[in-house]
Protein backbone atom coordinates (compact mmCIF):
# COMPACT_ATOMS: atom_id res chain seq x y z
CA UNK A 1 0.00 0.00 0.00
CA UNK A 2 1.82 3.11 -0.98
CA UNK A 3 1.21 6.17 1.30
CA UNK A 4 1.47 9.95 1.06
CA UNK A 5 2.58 12.41 3.69
CA UNK A 6 2.06 15.86 3.97
CA UNK A 7 2.34 18.49 6.63
CA UNK A 8 0.44 21.64 6.52
CA UNK A 9 1.80 25.00 6.83
CA UNK A 10 0.52 28.36 8.30
CA UNK A 11 -0.26 29.35 4.43
CA UNK A 12 -2.45 25.88 4.18
CA UNK A 13 -4.55 26.38 7.93
CA UNK A 14 -8.17 26.69 7.74
CA UNK A 15 -8.81 25.25 4.32
CA UNK A 16 -10.96 22.10 4.11
CA UNK A 17 -9.03 18.79 4.22
CA UNK A 18 -9.91 17.46 0.87
CA UNK A 19 -9.06 21.17 -0.86
CA UNK A 20 -5.85 21.09 1.01
CA UNK A 21 -4.98 17.34 -0.05
CA UNK A 22 -5.92 17.50 -3.59
CA UNK A 23 -3.61 20.78 -3.79
CA UNK A 24 -0.71 19.18 -2.79
CA UNK A 25 -1.15 15.81 -4.21
CA UNK A 26 -1.38 16.80 -7.59
CA UNK A 27 -1.90 13.14 -9.16
CA UNK A 28 -5.20 12.84 -7.16
CA UNK A 29 -8.54 14.25 -7.87
CA UNK A 30 -10.26 16.03 -5.41
CA UNK A 31 -12.90 13.67 -5.26
CA UNK A 32 -11.11 10.85 -5.36
CA UNK A 33 -9.43 12.73 -1.94
CA UNK A 34 -12.99 13.09 -0.59
CA UNK A 35 -14.03 9.26 -1.04
CA UNK A 36 -10.64 8.19 0.26
CA UNK A 37 -11.08 10.52 3.66
CA UNK A 38 -14.44 8.93 3.82
CA UNK A 39 -13.27 5.37 3.92
CA UNK A 40 -11.19 6.39 6.63
CA UNK A 41 -7.81 6.09 4.63
CA UNK A 42 -6.59 9.80 5.75
CA UNK A 43 -4.90 10.09 9.40
CA UNK A 44 -4.22 13.32 10.69
CA UNK A 45 -1.40 13.05 13.65
CA UNK A 46 -2.11 9.10 13.13
CA UNK A 47 -5.95 9.41 14.18
CA UNK A 48 -8.22 8.63 11.48
CA UNK A 49 -10.16 11.58 9.76
CA UNK A 50 -13.51 11.36 7.74
CA UNK A 51 -14.48 14.63 8.07
CA UNK A 52 -13.44 16.37 4.37
CA UNK A 53 -14.81 19.74 5.58
CA UNK A 54 -12.41 19.61 8.53
CA UNK A 55 -10.10 22.71 8.48
CA UNK A 56 -6.47 21.51 7.89
CA UNK A 57 -4.38 22.47 11.12
CA UNK A 58 -0.82 24.16 10.42
CA UNK A 59 1.72 21.44 11.39
CA UNK A 60 -0.14 18.48 11.21
CA UNK A 61 1.40 15.79 9.20
CA UNK A 62 -1.63 14.46 7.16
CA UNK A 63 -0.88 10.58 6.00
CA UNK A 64 -3.17 9.33 2.64
CA UNK A 65 -3.01 5.52 2.39
CA UNK A 66 -3.28 4.39 -1.62
CA UNK A 67 -5.22 0.87 -1.71
CA UNK A 68 -3.45 -0.73 -3.97
CA UNK A 69 -5.01 -0.99 -7.56
CA UNK A 70 -7.05 -4.22 -8.00
CA UNK A 71 -7.04 -6.33 -11.79
CA UNK A 72 -9.38 -4.56 -14.17
CA UNK A 73 -10.95 -7.65 -14.82
CA UNK A 74 -11.91 -9.75 -12.23
CA UNK A 75 -10.06 -13.97 -11.99
CA UNK A 76 -11.81 -16.62 -11.84
CA UNK A 77 -12.05 -18.54 -8.16
CA UNK A 78 -13.06 -21.83 -7.68
CA UNK A 79 -15.81 -20.86 -4.51
CA UNK A 80 -18.32 -23.50 -4.28
CA UNK A 81 -22.26 -21.49 -5.13
CA UNK A 82 -25.40 -23.36 -4.06
CA UNK A 83 -26.90 -23.54 -7.57
CA UNK A 84 -31.25 -23.21 -7.54
CA UNK A 85 -31.04 -23.34 -11.19
CA UNK A 86 -28.97 -23.14 -14.24
CA UNK A 87 -29.39 -23.49 -17.93
CA UNK A 88 -27.24 -22.17 -21.11
CA UNK A 89 -29.02 -18.68 -20.45
CA UNK A 90 -29.06 -17.70 -16.81
CA UNK A 91 -28.21 -19.02 -13.13
CA UNK A 92 -29.90 -18.11 -9.92
CA UNK A 93 -27.81 -19.46 -6.51
CA UNK A 94 -28.56 -18.63 -3.11
CA UNK A 95 -25.77 -15.85 -2.23
CA UNK A 96 -24.39 -16.52 1.24
CA UNK A 97 -22.97 -14.04 4.18
CA UNK A 98 -19.95 -12.29 3.78
CA UNK A 99 -19.71 -12.41 -0.51
CA UNK A 100 -20.00 -9.28 -2.35
CA UNK A 101 -21.71 -9.72 -5.23
CA UNK A 102 -18.81 -7.74 -7.07
CA UNK A 103 -15.21 -6.86 -6.41
CA UNK A 104 -14.80 -3.56 -4.70
CA UNK A 105 -12.58 -1.73 -2.46
CA UNK A 106 -12.51 -4.36 0.65
CA UNK A 107 -13.84 -7.68 -1.46
CA UNK A 108 -10.65 -7.83 -4.41
CA UNK A 109 -11.96 -11.06 -4.73
CA UNK A 110 -13.74 -13.96 -2.96
CA UNK A 111 -17.21 -11.91 -4.80
CA UNK A 112 -19.97 -13.43 -6.85
CA UNK A 113 -18.58 -12.47 -10.38
CA UNK A 114 -15.29 -14.36 -9.37
CA UNK A 115 -17.09 -17.27 -8.33
CA UNK A 116 -19.25 -17.47 -11.45
CA UNK A 117 -16.09 -16.52 -13.85
CA UNK A 118 -15.17 -20.00 -12.67
CA UNK A 119 -18.10 -22.28 -12.80
CA UNK A 120 -19.56 -20.59 -16.13
CA UNK A 121 -15.98 -20.64 -17.99
CA UNK A 122 -16.63 -22.11 -21.38
CA UNK A 123 -20.30 -21.07 -21.40
CA UNK A 124 -20.55 -16.93 -21.54
CA UNK A 125 -21.41 -15.95 -24.90
CA UNK A 126 -20.30 -12.78 -23.91
CA UNK A 127 -22.10 -9.60 -22.09
CA UNK A 128 -21.37 -6.24 -23.90
CA UNK A 129 -18.52 -8.10 -26.10
CA UNK A 130 -17.36 -9.33 -22.65
CA UNK A 131 -16.93 -12.60 -21.24
CA UNK A 132 -18.19 -12.18 -17.77
CA UNK A 133 -21.44 -12.75 -16.38
CA UNK A 134 -24.38 -10.22 -16.65
CA UNK A 135 -25.59 -9.14 -12.99
CA UNK A 136 -28.75 -7.52 -13.25
CA UNK A 137 -29.43 -6.77 -9.52
CA UNK A 138 -27.66 -6.92 -6.23
CA UNK A 139 -27.93 -7.83 -2.64
CA UNK A 140 -25.63 -6.46 0.06
CA UNK A 141 -22.72 -8.48 0.87
CA UNK A 142 -24.40 -9.51 4.56
CA UNK A 143 -27.62 -10.01 2.91
CA UNK A 144 -27.92 -13.79 2.03
CA UNK A 145 -30.32 -14.88 -0.87
CA UNK A 146 -31.64 -15.76 -4.01
CA UNK A 147 -29.67 -13.76 -6.88
CA UNK A 148 -30.01 -14.33 -11.15
CA UNK A 149 -27.32 -13.68 -13.69
CA UNK A 150 -27.16 -13.93 -17.24
CA UNK A 151 -24.67 -15.87 -19.22
CA UNK A 152 -26.00 -14.74 -22.50
CA UNK A 153 -26.56 -11.10 -24.24
CA UNK A 154 -30.17 -11.53 -25.31
CA UNK A 155 -30.60 -13.06 -21.13
CA UNK A 156 -28.55 -10.32 -19.60
CA UNK A 157 -30.96 -7.89 -21.89
CA UNK A 158 -34.21 -9.80 -21.13
CA UNK A 159 -33.36 -9.67 -17.48
CA UNK A 160 -32.44 -5.96 -17.07
CA UNK A 161 -36.01 -5.14 -18.90
CA UNK A 162 -37.67 -7.00 -16.34
CA UNK A 163 -36.02 -5.21 -13.44
CA UNK A 164 -36.50 -2.09 -15.07
CA UNK A 165 -39.70 -2.48 -15.04
CA UNK A 166 -39.91 -3.82 -12.22
CA UNK A 167 -42.16 -7.15 -13.67
CA UNK A 168 -40.18 -9.34 -11.02
CA UNK A 169 -41.37 -11.14 -7.75
CA UNK A 170 -39.29 -9.63 -4.99
CA UNK A 171 -39.52 -11.18 -1.22
CA UNK A 172 -37.35 -10.91 1.61
CA UNK A 173 -37.69 -11.94 5.56
CA UNK A 174 -35.80 -9.78 7.80
CA UNK A 175 -35.98 -9.45 11.65
CA UNK A 176 -36.84 -6.39 12.98
CA UNK A 177 -35.80 -4.76 16.49
CA UNK A 178 -39.96 -3.89 17.45
CA UNK A 179 -42.76 -4.78 15.09
CA UNK A 180 -43.80 -2.74 12.84
CA UNK A 181 -47.14 -0.18 13.22
CA UNK A 182 -49.79 -1.11 11.66
CA UNK A 183 -48.16 -4.96 10.93
CA UNK A 184 -48.53 -4.48 7.56
CA UNK A 185 -48.60 -1.74 4.94
CA UNK A 186 -46.71 0.04 2.36
CA UNK A 187 -43.70 2.46 2.62
CA UNK A 188 -43.42 4.79 -0.35
CA UNK A 189 -40.89 7.51 0.49
CA UNK A 190 -38.05 8.28 -1.99
CA UNK A 191 -34.43 7.52 -1.40
CA UNK A 192 -31.22 9.41 -1.99
CA UNK A 193 -27.73 9.03 -0.57
CA UNK A 194 -27.11 10.80 2.67
CA UNK A 195 -25.47 14.24 2.82
CA UNK A 196 -23.96 13.53 6.13
CA UNK A 197 -22.80 10.03 4.69
CA UNK A 198 -22.13 9.35 1.13
CA UNK A 199 -22.08 5.47 2.43
CA UNK A 200 -25.43 5.65 3.73
CA UNK A 201 -28.93 6.26 1.77
CA UNK A 202 -31.61 7.98 3.32
CA UNK A 203 -35.51 9.36 3.03
CA UNK A 204 -36.09 12.22 1.04
CA UNK A 205 -38.15 14.83 3.04
CA UNK A 206 -39.09 16.68 -0.12
CA UNK A 207 -39.76 14.32 -2.87
CA UNK A 208 -41.33 16.84 -4.75
CA UNK A 209 -38.22 18.66 -5.80
CA UNK A 210 -37.45 16.12 -7.63
CA UNK A 211 -34.69 14.43 -5.12
CA UNK A 212 -33.85 10.80 -4.79
CA UNK A 213 -35.35 7.82 -6.62
CA UNK A 214 -39.00 6.49 -6.13
CA UNK A 215 -38.95 3.59 -3.59
CA UNK A 216 -41.51 1.26 -2.52
CA UNK A 217 -41.75 -1.89 -0.18
CA UNK A 218 -44.92 -3.55 1.27
CA UNK A 219 -44.22 -5.53 4.33
CA UNK A 220 -46.25 -7.99 6.77
CA UNK A 221 -45.20 -9.27 9.68
CA UNK A 222 -45.22 -13.11 10.05
CA UNK A 223 -44.57 -13.46 14.10
CA UNK A 224 -43.26 -11.38 17.23
CA UNK A 225 -41.43 -11.75 19.87
CA UNK A 226 -41.39 -10.47 23.40
CA UNK A 227 -43.12 -7.20 25.07
CA UNK A 228 -40.45 -4.20 25.05
CA UNK A 229 -43.37 -2.06 26.96
CA UNK A 230 -45.30 -2.53 29.82
CA UNK A 231 -49.17 -2.38 29.49
CA UNK A 232 -48.56 -1.62 25.82
CA UNK A 233 -48.05 -5.33 24.52
CA UNK A 234 -45.23 -4.21 21.76
CA UNK A 235 -42.98 -6.53 20.78
CA UNK A 236 -39.37 -6.71 21.47
CA UNK A 237 -38.95 -7.85 17.67
CA UNK A 238 -40.64 -9.35 14.51
CA UNK A 239 -40.19 -11.39 11.46
CA UNK A 240 -41.68 -9.47 8.33
CA UNK A 241 -41.88 -10.32 4.58
CA UNK A 242 -41.01 -7.43 2.62
CA UNK A 243 -42.25 -7.54 -1.38
CA UNK A 244 -39.78 -4.69 -3.20
CA UNK A 245 -42.34 -2.99 -6.05
CA UNK A 246 -38.59 -0.77 -6.96
CA UNK A 247 -35.14 -2.12 -6.24
CA UNK A 248 -33.17 0.12 -4.73
CA UNK A 249 -29.69 0.28 -2.52
CA UNK A 250 -30.32 -0.34 1.21
CA UNK A 251 -34.25 0.09 0.51
CA UNK A 252 -35.44 -2.40 3.14
CA UNK A 253 -33.03 -1.75 5.45
CA UNK A 254 -34.12 1.97 5.31
CA UNK A 255 -37.61 1.70 4.91
CA UNK A 256 -37.66 -0.54 7.99
CA UNK A 257 -35.65 2.04 9.79
CA UNK A 258 -38.06 5.27 8.76
CA UNK A 259 -40.78 3.56 10.38
CA UNK A 260 -39.13 2.54 13.58
CA UNK A 261 -38.06 -0.85 12.89
CA UNK A 262 -34.46 -1.57 11.98
CA UNK A 263 -33.25 -4.51 11.21
CA UNK A 264 -31.33 -6.54 14.14
CA UNK A 265 -28.12 -6.37 13.90
CA UNK A 266 -27.92 -3.33 11.11
CA UNK A 267 -24.89 -1.68 12.06
CA UNK A 268 -25.71 1.62 9.90
CA UNK A 269 -29.22 2.45 10.34
CA UNK A 270 -30.14 0.46 13.72
CA UNK A 271 -28.83 2.77 16.67
CA UNK A 272 -28.28 -0.08 18.26
CA UNK A 273 -27.89 -3.97 17.47
CA UNK A 274 -30.38 -5.28 20.23
CA UNK A 275 -33.61 -6.04 21.18
CA UNK A 276 -34.81 -4.94 24.51
CA UNK A 277 -37.70 -7.03 26.28
CA UNK A 278 -39.36 -7.37 29.85
CA UNK A 279 -38.97 -10.04 32.02
CA UNK A 280 -36.32 -12.49 33.56
CA UNK A 281 -35.18 -15.65 32.76
CA UNK A 282 -33.27 -18.23 30.68
CA UNK A 283 -35.19 -17.65 28.11
CA UNK A 284 -34.76 -14.35 28.18
CA UNK A 285 -31.16 -13.66 28.27
CA UNK A 286 -30.55 -16.21 25.14
CA UNK A 287 -32.94 -13.85 23.11
CA UNK A 288 -31.43 -10.95 24.16
CA UNK A 289 -27.95 -12.23 23.77
CA UNK A 290 -28.66 -13.73 20.33
CA UNK A 291 -30.02 -10.24 18.81
CA UNK A 292 -27.00 -8.53 20.50
CA UNK A 293 -24.60 -10.40 19.24
CA UNK A 294 -25.93 -11.24 15.55
CA UNK A 295 -23.51 -10.24 13.59
CA UNK A 296 -25.02 -8.80 10.41
CA UNK A 297 -28.37 -7.08 9.13
CA UNK A 298 -30.95 -9.88 9.37
CA UNK A 299 -32.11 -10.07 6.21
CA UNK A 300 -33.05 -12.93 3.53
CA UNK A 301 -33.69 -12.43 0.05
CA UNK A 302 -36.23 -15.57 -0.52
CA UNK A 303 -38.04 -15.64 -3.17
CA UNK A 304 -37.48 -14.73 -6.78
CA UNK A 305 -39.58 -14.92 -9.80
CA UNK A 306 -39.76 -14.05 -12.96
CA UNK A 307 -40.55 -15.16 -16.68
CA UNK A 308 -37.34 -16.33 -18.48
CA UNK A 309 -36.14 -13.86 -21.09
CA UNK A 310 -35.31 -16.49 -23.69
CA UNK A 311 -37.56 -19.36 -22.93
CA UNK A 312 -40.57 -17.58 -21.53
CA UNK A 313 -41.12 -20.13 -19.22
CA UNK A 314 -42.47 -19.02 -15.23
CA UNK A 315 -39.91 -19.33 -13.10
CA UNK A 316 -39.89 -18.88 -9.38
CA UNK A 317 -37.49 -19.84 -6.78
CA UNK A 318 -37.29 -19.49 -2.82
CA UNK A 319 -34.14 -20.12 -0.53
CA UNK A 320 -35.03 -21.13 2.92
CA UNK A 321 -33.79 -18.97 5.71
CA UNK A 322 -29.97 -19.14 6.41
CA UNK A 323 -28.89 -21.25 9.73
CA UNK A 324 -27.62 -18.02 11.69
CA UNK A 325 -31.25 -16.44 11.02
CA UNK A 326 -33.01 -19.75 11.98
CA UNK A 327 -30.68 -19.97 15.05
CA UNK A 328 -31.70 -16.04 16.07
CA UNK A 329 -35.88 -16.58 15.38
CA UNK A 330 -35.59 -19.68 17.45
CA UNK A 331 -33.70 -17.65 20.70
CA UNK A 332 -36.53 -14.52 19.86
CA UNK A 333 -38.76 -17.46 20.47
CA UNK A 334 -38.07 -17.92 24.13
CA UNK A 335 -38.74 -13.57 24.96
CA UNK A 336 -41.16 -14.07 27.37
CA UNK A 337 -44.49 -12.27 26.51
CA UNK A 338 -45.35 -11.03 29.73
CA UNK A 339 -44.03 -8.36 32.07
Amino acid sequence: MNMISLTATAEDAGLRLDVFLAAKAEDLSRSRLKALILEGAVTADGGVETNPKKPVVAGTEYVVRLPDPVPAEPEPQDIPLDILFEDEHLIVVNKPAGMAVHPAPGSADGTLVNALLFHCRGQLSGIGGVERPGIVHRIDKLTTGVLVAAKTEPAHLGLSALFGSHDIERAYLAVTRGAPRPSSGTVDEHLARSAGDRKKMAVVRNPESGAGRHAITHYRTLETFGIREKGTGFPSAALVECRLETGRTHQIRVHMAHIGTPLVGDPVYGRSRGVSCLGSGPGHDAGLKAAREFPRQALHAAVLGFIHPVTKEALRFEAPLPEDMTALVAALRQLPTTA
